[in-house]
């Protein structure tokens, strides 16, 4: 199977598996990809996903130039013909955490991109490569880049083909932490863990609010962020959460 989908507890692992192709995305993937994100946004019990490799070198090198690139090239005026995934095409407003377990390039950068949190192994290196073989980002490269890091940096990356090591990555903020390989999905099941313990209702809304308000100007941000906040506060979860800070209780949120 080319692509790995567990889920443990309220956490949904996706696991890229294609180790002997350094995990590169061909359209078996793609579709996989597609089915299994649509699958956690309708799980209600799925309340944070965690987007690995197998292996130990790569996290995803991007489109598999023999079947993906081909394809792309040929429908390349079809919208999403290679499917929706959180890259471009589906909202899903649970959060992600890559771990990055070695090489993310190109279409894999975009991916990690794409999260909410990025956690790399030692051995993590970042390049949008499309401009190794003529081509440009076509999953958000350029535009989450220069939203995410300061843009003279972007422009090694996108217009210089520019490798980024996992510490020159954490120095620029492009990942939250940079851990031993063997340390890597331990973090990144801390980070899922953490976040599990609070309403997954509010950090819904949070991540939309955040995502959402980021295009906007702050007069309409504030105005998405209010109207979340009244339907945050309708939820069960708030009600538990007040009940439980009154009674000196760790609260049990439910997702409603």
């Amino acid at each position: 199977m080319v692509l790995k989908y567990e889920k443990q507890g309220h956490i949904a692992i996706f696991t890229l598996n294609r180790p002997e192709h350094m995990n590169a995305k061909n359209m078996e993937m793609f579709r996989r990809l597609e089915e299994t994100m649509i699958d956690f946004r309708d799980d209600p019990d799925m309340w944070v996903g965690v987007i690995t490799g197998a292996g130990d070198k790569a996290f995803c090198a991007g489109a598999d130039v023999k079947d993906a690139l081909p394809y792309m090239r040929e429908h390349r005026n079809e919208q999403e013909a290679i499917g929706r995934n959180i890259i471009r095409g589906l909202d899903v407003w649970k959060p992600f955490i890559a771990a990055v377990n070695g090489v993310a390039y190109g279409g894999g950068c975009e991916l990690a991109l794409a999260c909410d949190f990025r956690i790399a192994a030692e051995n993590a290196r970042f390049a949008q490569a499309e401009i190794w073989v003529g081509a440009m980002p076509g999953g958000g490269g350029t535009q989450r880049l220069i939203r995410f890091i300061p843009r003279c940096k972007a422009a090694e990356i996108l217009l210089m083909g520019k490798i980024i090591d996992a510490q020159e990555a954490y120095r620029i903020g492009l990942v939250n932490e940079v851990v031993p390989l063997n340390q890597l999905m331990l973090k990144a099941m801390e980070y899922a863990e953490a976040i599990c313990q609070w309403s997954p209702v509010a950090i819904r809304a949070i991540k939309e609010a955040m995502i959402r308000g980021a295009d906007m100007t702050l007069a309409d941000g504030m105005r998405l962020e209010k109207l979340l906040f009244s339907q945050v506060i309708a939820s069960e979860d708030f009600e538990e959460g007040i009940r439980a800070f009154r009674e000196k209780r760790k609260p049990n949120f439910k997702g409603r």
